[in-house]
């Protein structure tokens, strides 16, 4: 029996194994299978992908790199049809120098009446769409898709480019099997790096060949002696080649507050660091962070810009006209520059159309507002300069690389203070950045060539403190008042939901999770002063919100503004959590007891604690009279939580809200 039962494992496996994963053989037993094998919870799966990275030779082009990529993926249910649309970024500089995607055929396969059906994927399902001046996306939709369908497709992309594109191993659902292939020479040198941040690492493997190639010296690429009748060049030259392949590749899962999942997913990365032409001094790309801020600085679409002030001196001079003092100077400045130029929702490092036409039209992308903001301030005599960086969707940079920074902001040094601007997101402030910026840290470039890292970790505490009175009433209902201010990054955090929204919005959005809540007379006050805090004030009915057991009253004080659920559910956490900012929030209860009614237990004053104080809740409980008092105060001093701290942190936060949500219990007199 368990030589058959052995034999029968060995059979199974051989059979899996085997599977054929040639374009077009898609199987019953695939579209047959209802869950996946190893991750049930899983709505879709990658049965197969196959990327190969080749460069080829022509004679007008020079290299010329190719992209292969086949892709086989599975559908469980509806929440997986997302991955029936594929979107495919292209560098799109110039018809001489840009990326495209050829060979693109896919099929759609289901299974009618049990027998296999395949849809071809048609023009009408293949989109295009340019945007910006450099990059573009070719876009398609496999058709036919339901429950249980299997796709694939295959499409080759063609590059001038010898850059290699970050290699993905892992997605947010399964791959089965996942086999990779690149084949380099050694007239492209490029160190090969894996993400050691991810749960998961591959195996990479390397062998090398020798091979050759006839050069031509019609597009430059070798230098052949101009006296020598020689047009061609037969050169010998060292294959590598780099290959994987990977079986039961897990998903990636997010978690709740993460910075950038893509951070922890698992990649390889080929970095460019030098080139070999024959005949030619090589050229080196590997470089230093100070390199690549000195490389941009020395663009003519970032440094350059910043000399350029024709265009809005005489402007300038009558905003601060008449104005001494530094502060007042930033101030009208930043306000300035913020009114004048809006932002178009593009990112960059440099000026897409030159600060002269982003100021003429009033609206350029985050380079055009922030090096403009920094030029101008110069001109005033502030110390500013730009800082480059890369946002929290553009991930954490493995090496030194220019793709790194997509972002620029506007530092100010003044007399030992720092101050960090945006101008080009409309509720910044000083030193209140939008959210999307606070990625660890920036690189701060002066004119003189230098430059240095500083922190964009917010280190200060935004504040929120709210005020609750209310009064139970004889038929156990409550009302009340609620007075409340957000400082810093929570009044910016109000200003980005709510600014743009009306009074009625709003107060759905305080009523949504409650039950029996009515809101009335709402008043915003610091909504249209970025240096004020937000004030709000309300006033409230709530049904129902006191239990009456047995002639005794039960209520949580908080009411509505008690935390419902810790975010936090998971056992175990791989990744850090991002709280993006330092955070306090304070409470003040005030609650009137009602006729012919006494205290008969109150929660217990209690504080806790964690990872030394980093964060801190205070619960103080007093009775005077007829009127009970509670502060309530959380406090946490960090924005992230590193996963080993995960488990007390997660403890933290549940004591916390089960201390939140005890109850008042009043017995008659």
């Amino acid at each position: 029996m368990k030589i058959f039962i052995l034999g029968f494992i060995l059979l199974f496996t051989g059979c899996s194994q085997a599977q054929n994963f040639k374009f077009g053989k898609v199987s019953r037993e695939e579209l047959e299978e209802n869950t996946h094998y190893i991750d049930s919870s899983a709505n879709a799966a990658v049965l197969y992908r196959n990327e190969k990275i080749t460069f080829i030779y022509d004679y007008d082009k020079g290299f010329i790199q190719l992209k292969k990529v086949h892709e086989r993926i599975k559908f469980y249910n509806k929440e997986g049809f997302e991955w029936a649309t594929k979107k495919i970024k292209l560098y799109n500089k110039s018809n001489s120098n840009d990326e495209t995607v050829v060979k693109l055929k896919g099929y759609t396969y289901n299974l009618v009446n049990g027998k296999i059906v395949s849809e071809k994927l048609k023009k009408d399902g293949v989109f295009k769409e340019i945007n910006n001046k450099y990059w573009k996306t070719k876009s398609f939709t496999m058709p036919g898709v339901k429950e249980g369908s299997v796709i694939e497709y295959i499409y080759e992309i063609r590059s001038p480019f010898t850059t290699i594109d970050d290699i993905i191993f892992q997605y947010s659902i399964p791959i089965n099997n996942f086999d990779l292939y690149v084949r380099t020479s050694d007239f492209f040198e490029y160190n090969k790096l894996l993400n050691l941040r991810a749960s998961y690492i591959p195996e990479i493997q390397e062998t090398n060949n020798d091979k050759s190639v006839t050069f031509s010296n019609a597009n430059s690429l070798i230098a052949i002696d101009a006296k020598s009748s020689e047009s061609k060049l037969r050169q010998e030259y060292i294959l590598t080649i780099t290959t994987s392949n990977c079986v039961d590749i897990p998903t990636l899962k997010d978690e709740p507050f993460i910075d950038n999942l893509d951070n922890y997913r698992s990649k390889l990365v080929m970095e460019l660091t030098k080139v070999n032409y024959p005949k030619k001094s090589s050229k080196n790309y590997a470089s230093n962070w100070e390199s690549v801020a000195k490389s941009i600085y020395e663009n003519k679409d970032f440094g350059k810009e910043l000399d350029k002030l024709e265009y809005f001196d005489d402007d300038l001079d009558v905003v601060v006209s008449g104005i001494e003092d530094p502060s007042k100077k930033i101030e009208l400045i930043y306000g300035y520059v913020k009114s004048k130029v809006k932002w178009n929702g593009f990112f960059g490092t440099t000026a897409e159309n030159g600060l002269k036409t982003a100021y003429k039209e009033g609206i350029g992308n985050v380079a055009d507002i922030n090096l403009m903001l920094v030029a101008m301030l110069k001109y005033a005599g502030v110390n500013a300069n730009p800082v480059l960086l890369s946002t929290k969707s553009n991930g954490v940079s493995i090496f030194p690389t220019r793709k790194g920074f997509n972002y620029v902001i506007c530092h100010i040094e003044d007399g030992g203070m720092q101050i960090l601007l945006d101008a080009a997101d409309e509720n910044a402030t000083l030193n209140i950045l939008p959210v999307r910026s606070l990625n660890w840290q920036g690189r701060l470039v002066r004119n003189d060539g230098t430059s240095e890292w500083i922190n964009l970790i917010p280190q200060n505490t935004s504040l929120s403190i709210t005020s609750l009175n209310f009064k139970l009433n004889s038929d156990l209902s409550i009302d009340g008042k609620v007075r409340s201010q957000k400082f810093d990054y929570l009044a910016k955090d109000y200003r980005d939901k709510f600014s743009n929204s009306n009074e009625e919005n709003y107060i759905k959005f305080l009523e949504k999770d409650a039950v029996d809540l009515t809101i009335s007379n709402l008043e915003v006050e610091g909504d249209d002063n970025l240096l004020e805090p937000i004030k709000i004030t309300y006033e409230y009915t709530m049904d129902n919100a006191v239990e009456d057991i047995g002639g005794k009253l039960y209520f949580s004080p908080l009411l509505f503004l008690s935390s419902s659920e810790n975010p936090f559910k998971a056992d175990e956490r791989k990744f850090p959590i991002d709280l993006m900012y330092p955070i306090t929030s304070k409470y003040l209860i005030n609650i009137m007891l009602p006729e012919g009614y006494d205290v008969e237990s109150l929660p217990k004053t209690q504080v806790l604690d964690f990872a030394g104080k980093t964060g801190q809740f205070k619960y103080l409980i007093n009775q005077n009279g007829r009127l009970l008092q509670i502060n309530l105060e959380l406090n946490i001093n960090t924005s992230f939580i590193l996963p080993e701290n995960y488990t007390f942190f997660k403890e933290f936060l549940s004591l916390a809200i089960e201390k939140e949500s005890e109850k008042i219990v009043l017995k008659k007199i």
